[in-house]
């Protein structure tokens, strides 16, 4: 993966149409700005319940946006990253339906796990209060066969993504299915969707076992093989990350958002620099995905303290409610379907507030951390809240997933945020200093982030007591200063 920026995006929300479409965005509107692009699932369908992370076809490409083919192609313009859905597939898909047929006499009766396989005496209370769960559902849904049998389906999300027993070799093959399509599709990085959930184990959480990690160990073994890397998409307690770091090419910084927001609401960048002084080197930057804005990966975890408090972390999310007016609280907790008991639902531009300011400062934090970013295509063009897609829906994750037109996307590239937005992106992809050394000191309201190498060097200055953001660049021997107070007004 080279370090330059990343784009995340649907195919069809950014482009308004397909993978002809984004590939053509890419290399006239955008040019130059992503050295790679994380396609959100284009698998079919792409308008499941959960956005495409519900598969009826994990190796087929949804005909409305083109096919493998079209995904190649694009993999000649930049490097792509996919999805492997490790944890599920659809109760739709095929090889369920099968399963709902035939039951035990279906081929694809061992593929799915069943309550049964794991607690072949039936599942004890205890045993189900131990499970860490994300959602605040049970982990069975109850499916009726043909036959009139009813079973206990396991169901880590939505009773639609029926859970994959990959340690059995029919889960194996599947898996392996998918790896070598992505690999002869010109895929170069395959984040692992769901794999902290893959491994279950009686009297255990489910989540993130020392099998859990083999298991880790050995698809990223084999990816690599197959001349691909991984990335673990895990949210967790912060230490978990730190110890996933270790047994995977890169993890997702999901800590950085809210010690960000923080940072830029409480003026406090203790936490922060706390974080950036321990946090993996092998990680990808992120302020917003497709998902909401995590909140355990900063907190604390039964008796783990957190990198922010228990206290700190309910400012935090009233402060964001506050800053989107309370849209947020629409889309999060009970007050949304498809919802996560660890994540607030809101675009990153409306948790600050829509200051422009602190909105280039959070993405010059991000810029300036270790890893390579990732920029989601919302927060790139610093949308508002979809409220209109989120009453359609009732899926609170909607509020942040717009499907955009090229009016909208053309109107947007020309607001001043996103202008300095672009500005910072390009000094990111062209500072060499950021191969360079990391160094970072500050405390308080105090920070400076900085990169060298050789005689090259970009460094970030923030004072929040003064309201002031300056980074300097020098190189070739020339100084450059960028204000981004200034920035910000275009």
């Amino acid at each position: 993966m080279q370090n330059k920026v990343q784009l995340i995006t649907y195919v069809d929300r950014l482009s308004g149409a397909d993978l002809p479409a984004l590939t053509s965005l890419l290399t006239t509107e955008l040019n130059d700005l992503f050295a790679g692009v994380h396609l959100l699932p284009f698998f079919y369908p792409i308008d499941g319940s959960d956005a495409g992370f519900d598969p009826i076809d994990h190796q087929q490409v949804d005909p409305r946006l083109g096919g493998w083919a079209e995904v190649k192609q694009l993999s000649q313009h930049c490097d792509i990253m996919a999805d492997l859905i490790v944890n599920h597939a659809s109760a739709q898909s095929p090889q369920f339906l099968d399963v709902l047929d035939k039951g035990e006499l279906s081929p694809y009766w061992p593929l799915f796990l069943k309550e049964q396989d794991i607690f072949p005496e039936g599942i004890t209370d205890q045993q189900a209060g131990a499970i860490y769960r994300p959602r605040p559902s049970r982990c069975f849904s109850l499916k009726t066969l043909k036959s009139g049998q009813q079973v206990n389906f396991w169901t880590t999300f939505t009773d639609n993504q029926i859970d994959i027993n990959v340690e059995h070799p029919q889960g194996k093959a599947y898996l392996e299915q998918v790896l070598g399509l992505f690999a002869d599709s010109g895929i170069k990085i395959i984040r692992l969707d769901a794999a902290g959930y893959a491994i279950k184990r009686p009297n255990t959480s489910c989540f993130m076992l020392d099998d859990t990690f083999d298991f880790i160990d050995h698809l990223s073994r084999r990816a690599n093989e197959l001349g691909m890397e991984t990335v673990a998409e895990i949210h967790s307690h912060y230490q978990t990350q730190i110890d996933v770091a270790k047994r995977v090419h890169r993890v997702y910084d999901f800590a950085l958002p809210p010690l960000v927001l923080h940072a830029l609401s409480a003026n406090d960048v203790d936490p922060l620099i706390h974080w950036l002084s321990i946090a993996p080197r092998n990680c990808l930057t992120v302020l917003d995905t497709h998902d909401g804005i995590g909140i355990i990966d900063a907190g604390p975890e039964g008796d783990k303290p957190g990198l922010l408090n228990a206290a700190q972390i309910d400012k935090l999310v009233e402060t964001i409610h506050a800053n989107s007016h309370g849209q947020s609280r629409l889309a999060t907790g009970a007050a949304a379907n498809n919802l996560d008991l660890y994540q607030v639902n809101c675009s990153y531009y409306e948790a600050l507030g829509k200051n422009d300011f602190h909105y280039l400062i959070a993405r010059a934090i991000q810029f300036f951390s270790p890893g390579v970013p990732q920029v989601y295509y919302a927060g790139l063009l610093a949308m508002d809240n979809d409220m209109a897609l989120l009453e359609q829906t009732q899926v609170g994750r909607d509020i942040n997933r717009p499907y955009l037109d090229r009016q909208t996307l053309s109107k947007q590239l020309q607001q001043p945020v996103v202008r300095g937005l672009m500005a910072l992106i390009q000094l990111r992809n062209t500072q060499p200093a950021f191969d360079g050394e990391f160094q970072l000191s500050g405390g308080g309201q105090m920070l400076t982030l900085a990169w060298q190498h050789q005689n090259d060097r970009v460094e970030f200055a923030l004072d929040l007591s003064q309201q002031r953001a300056q980074i300097s660049s020098q190189l070739n021997g020339q100084t450059e200063r960028i204000d981004l107070s200034t920035l910000a007004k275009g």
